[in-house]
This record gives structure tokens, C-alpha cells and sequence, in this order.
């Protein structure tokens, strides 16, 4: 039996799901993004455990199927974006076409009604958090961050980048580095270095 799990994006995410499963002696098959496979159906009484179980960690236990599709298609972009080493060399909507097994057009359009912003929109706004990480990790270039986030320049990823955050990358990376100072220089007013 498949259930679907709305605002599940990460490793903690699923750790929260298998512990609430196992406090039902529910066994799992797969426990992914949004998407959870049991072993057996779940009495009424367990999918209300479960669903009050999972509100407490932030996560909710999807019926309708527009909402089980939109999380779905949040999923596969998450996962794509902040989860993956290499973003497809594919177009997001072949990928997402692929993934979900749905006409592309649908997906949009669904998800346009649903959410009020495009699938663009919403993959862009996880790109640049991707990037706001990368850069902030500082373990790699521009054009590494470029090429890893499958953008065709650093000049075509700076100026999204800016559109969306009203900051440069390196803008962003020059504010990051001020936020925190060493221990040692705090209280040395005086001190240039």
C-alpha cells in the first residue's frame, strides 16, 4: 500500500516517517521523499495515529489526489535539485514527465492551479537555495556551482541569481563572510585585521 506524506524533503524527513511507522508496527518496503510503501493496509484507527503522529514532526498524511500529485511533482523537484550530485542534462519537464508518469502540460497546469506560481517558478526559487548552500560551503567555484546546477554561464546563473535574491553572488558571498567574526578579534574595536 502507497501513502503519500506532505512536506517531506529530507533524510530527517524520512527518519521521522519510519519512527512513526514502527510506533504503529507498521513495516515498510520504501520509505522516499513524500512517497512511503507498507507491507500491509492500515486499519482506520493506525491512519489516524499515523496522520496525528506525523502533524507533530510537521508532516502531514495526504487523501486528495490533486494535493498527493503536487506534492509529488515538490518532491521530485527537491529531490532533484538539493538531492541529486548532477542535476538531468534533460529538461525539467521531460524529467518530471518521466518521473511522474503524467502528461507535462498537466503537471503545469495543475500545479499552476494549485500552488498559484509555475513549476519554473518553484524550481528556480530551489535552485537558488542550492546555490545560496553552495556558495556559502565555499568548496567550489562559480563555474563549478554553474555547471553542477546545469546553467549554461555563470553570467546566466549570476543574473537569475540576482533577479531573485536582489544580490550579486559575489554579494552574497562578501555578506556571508561578514556575518560571523573570530572570538578573539570580539571587543578588539581598535583592530583592523
Amino acid at each position: 500500500m502507497k501513502l503519500f506524506i506532505k512536506y517531506m524533503v529530507s533524510n530527517r524527513c524520512k527518519l521521522a516517517v519510519k519512527e512513526a511507522l514502527k510506533n504503529l508496527g507498521v513495516h515498510f518496503i520504501i520509505v522516499d521523499l513524500g512517497e512511503v510503501e507498507i507491507m500491509e493496509d492500515l486499519s482506520q484507527e493506525q491512519r489516524t495515529q499515523l496522520k496525528e503522529g506525523l502533524l507533530l514532526t510537521g508532516l502531514e498524511l495526504m487523501d486528495d489526489r490533486k494535493g498527493i500529485l503536487i506534492e509529488r511533482i515538490k518532491n521530485a523537484i527537491v529531490e532533484m535539485v538539493h538531492h541529486s550530485d548532477d542535476n538531468p542534462k534533460t529538461n525539467f519537464s521531460d524529467y518530471l514527465s518521466e518521473k511522474l508518469n503524467y502528461d507535462y502540460t498537466y503537471l503545469a497546469n495543475l500545479f499552476s492551479e494549485v500552488q498559484g506560481a509555475t513549476i519554473g517558478q518553484f524550481i528556480i526559487a530551489h535552485k537558488i537555495e542550492r546555490i545560496k548552500e553552495l556558495i556559502t560551503y565555499g568548496e567550489l567555484n562559480m563555474s563549478e556551482i554553474a555547471w553542477k546546477m546545469n546553467y549554461s554561464s555563470v553570467a546566466h546563473l549570476s543574473n537569475q541569481f540576482k533577479k531573485i535574491t536582489g544580490l550579486t553572488p559575489t554579494h552574497f558571498k562578501q555578506l556571508k563572510d561578514k556575518r560571523r567574526s573570530p572570538l578573539e578579534k570580539i571587543g578588539n574595536l581598535h583592530e583592523d585585521e
